[in-house]
């Protein structure tokens, strides 16, 4: 049985408790488009199973940040990004703007994505 936390948004969304806009998911995997995109695509792309950060996910020696990024490497195929280019993104610990304590990538596309803007 995967980790849950209780109070854990992203688990509660896992559990089919609130709603969402779901691109695809498989036993290991959600992924469910953002409610504030920041881009045309902006996919959070998360384990079932609860870890808070990327490095807690990594540490696990699970194969969970592999998931992440071949379901993300899916979610960009399937909103036609994946040719021009997308971005991955985790933010991790509050100082990056981690605001949901349950790792969690953002596939980013659509759009110029290059820096500096412009």
């Amino acid at each position: 049985m995967a980790q849950r936390d209780a109070d854990c948004l992203f688990c509660k969304i896992v559990a089919g408790e609130i709603p969402a806009d779901i691109v695809t998911k498989d036993d290991e995997i959600v992924a469910f488009r953002d409610i504030n995109p920041q881009a045309p695509t902006h996919v959070l792309v998360i384990p079932r199973e609860h870890f808070p950060t990327a490095a807690a996910a990594g540490s696990a020696d699970r194969g969970l940040m592999d998931a992440i990024a071949r379901v993300a490497g899916e979610v960009a195929r399937i909103d036609g990004v994946a040719d021009d280019g997308y971005r991955l993104v985790f933010n991790t610990g509050p100082a990056a703007g981690q605001e949901v304590f349950h790792v969690h990538g953002h596939v980013l596309g659509g759009r110029s994505l290059t820096w500096p803007p412009g």
